[in-house]
């Protein structure tokens, strides 16, 4: 088999909405993929899903549960500490100047500045803590990688965003600070999927009793993980959720399955903007000139969800098939 073409680091708040479960696994599943760091990172305090304090290490903890279920083995003696998973910083910035300075923020250093010609993609799908403070650390990380986040509101003029809505949206909330850094202040190369977009990500409960939880100790994990959601979410909306949305997934999308010839995410459509100013109150504001972004408008739903029903059916046989030798 030809090796992987991509790297990718991969940023979570594994301790919290478990969409971030399936992306994982889909990206460890990927052939094309080199996953060369798992980053656990935190959750806003008083998060729902984990309220902290430690929900970091509980996101680390998380991870190691998963890669126990998969057979894997995080370690790795190319790697500074020597695993691939590294504990990311357990609070937000204190501001826009001074990092944190923790295990994570220096393996994206050590990883980023590496030798090694193939591209590297920073995959965040939570808070941007970590990739924010290896940035402030070291500014010369933004010539080396893209970084491709999960997050952010609706671009004006671009789409509305929907009914009920938070702000600041989810994931900038994290870390308002470091948000500002990626966007205000860094050369980062950045590919950003808002709200209105991986709002689009949707599965149905029965494609995931279907197609996920039938397939071993891997889908069970999985499918259990939304359950655990569904029941939470029975006792506020007081109807049987029919659909979740997995909206980490385009990052393993946007790097897996780039088209072969002129590799790109192909399928997927994207307009270029001028990065949007992220003010102190986590509210973002257009600018008309400045590092333009792209700004994904939609997703290849269909190939990026059979790839992913399919790898983890095929992994279940690989298992089965291991155990019986």
């Amino acid at each position: 088999m030809a090796p992987p073409r991509v790297r990718v680091i991969a940023d979570n708040d594994f301790s919290g909405d478990p969409d971030d479960l399936y992306q994982l696994v889909h990206h460890l599943l990927s052939p094309a993929v080199d996953v060369r760091l798992v980053v656990a990172s935190h959750l806003a305090p008083g998060d729902p899903f984990d309220p902290g304090p430690g929900s970091a290490a509980n996101a680390l903890a998380r991870v190691h549960e998963l890669l126990d279920v998969m057979g894997l083995d995080a370690s790795d003696a190319d790697v500074e500490g020597g695993s691939r998973v590294v504990l990311g910083a357990d609070e937000a910035l204190l501001d826009t100047t001074t990092p944190r300075d923790s295990q994570a923020a220096r393996a994206i250093i050590a990883e980023a500045m590496r030798d090694d010609d193939r591209p590297l993609y920073y995959c965040a799908g939570g808070g941007l803590t970590d990739v924010a403070s290896a940035y402030l650390l070291e500014p010369a990380i933004a010539e080396r990688m893209v970084l491709v986040w999960i997050g952010g509101p609706e671009h004006a003029g671009v789409a509305l965003p929907p009914p009920g809505v938070e702000s600041p949206e989810y994931n900038l909330k994290i870390d308002v600070n470091a948000a500002r850094v990626v966007f205000n202040d860094s050369t980062l190369p950045l590919w950003q999927v808002p709200r209105d977009v991986y709002r689009q990500c949707l599965v149905s409960d029965i494609e995931l009793r279907e197609r996920v939880l039938p397939h071993g100790p891997v889908g069970k994990l999985l499918y259990d993980a939304l359950r655990r959601v569904n029941r939470f979410a029975l006792g506020h909306t007081g109807g049987y959720p029919e659909t979740y949305a997995l909206g980490d997934s385009p990052l393993v999308l946007f790097t897996a399955l780039q088209s072969h010839f002129q590799p790109d995410p192909s399928s997927s459509t994207y307009v270029l903007r001028a990065a949007p100013v992220v003010d102190e109150r986590g509210e973002t504001h257009l600018r008309e000139t400045g590092r333009t972004i792209r700004v994904y408008t939609q997703v290849d739903v269909r190939l990026m969800f059979e790839d992913m029903f399919g790898k983890i059916a095929a992994f279940a046989r690989w298992q089965r098939a291991a155990a019986q030798d």
